[in-house]
């Protein structure tokens, strides 16, 4: 699966690469006991990611992490959704204790999953990614909390790399990660001042 959803029709896009920010929350920056960066965080998800299966890993701890994530066409920010960053966290660790990329633990094939994604007028202001587990809420997180805002990444990110159309940026977590488990129910929401836009529902499910 290398495609996401656009829209009530659910139309198929075809996703190119994710570009994924990091530290962008002070609380999980806190949680996880990381510095504050000088300069902004990125790393990349390549479109074999993605995927619709939500799974633990047969050896790594895989923890979740919800994200506003915005869908680009013609080098814009088009329509935004949210997503799960899965990361193999123990192994993440180890590459940021010897200075090593990250690529090994964020990745990996299934390491990206994603509600449909809705065009809005106002692409920003009163949005919010909301992550229940077993009807619980484990994480909930905004725009306005970010250290960089979405346009802030988009501009920063084009002064090194070209965005095609049917790119991701998913723009960091907010505090609250932790391991997945399979049988627990996963709904992730994006929400606009109270209003749903865009849900999905997943049942984690024992490593393939």
């Amino acid at each position: 699966m290398n495609h996401v959803f656009l829209g009530n029709h659910r139309q198929p896009i075809q996703v190119g690469k994710i570009v994924c920010i990091g530290r962008n929350y002070l609380k999980h920056i806190e949680e996880l006991g990381n510095s504050v960066p000088d300069d902004m965080v990125v790393f990349m998800k390549p479109n074999s990611a993605i995927t619709d299966i939500l799974r633990t890993h047969p050896v790594s701890e895989v923890h979740f992490e919800a994200e506003i994530c915005y869908l680009i066409k013609d080098g814009r920010l088009s329509a935004v959704g949210a997503g799960l960053d899965l990361t193999k966290r123990d192994l993440q660790t180890v590459l940021k204790n010897k200075g090593l990329p990250w690529e090994r633990a964020k990745a990996f094939d299934g390491s990206a999953l994603f509600t449909g994604f809705v065009e809005l007028d106002d692409l920003e202001t009163g949005l919010q990614v909301c992550l229940e587990i077993n009807d619980a809420r484990v994480q909930i997180g905004g725009v306005e909390s970010m250290i960089y805002k979405p346009q802030q990444i988009l501009h920063e990110c084009q002064t090194f790399l070209s965005f095609e159309d049917g790119d991701i940026i998913m723009t960091g977590t907010p505090d609250g990660v932790g391991p997945i488990k399979a049988g627990d129910r996963f709904n992730l929401m994006l929400i606009q001042d109270g209003k749903m836009l865009t849900s999905q529902e997943w049942q984690a499910q024992d490593a393939a």
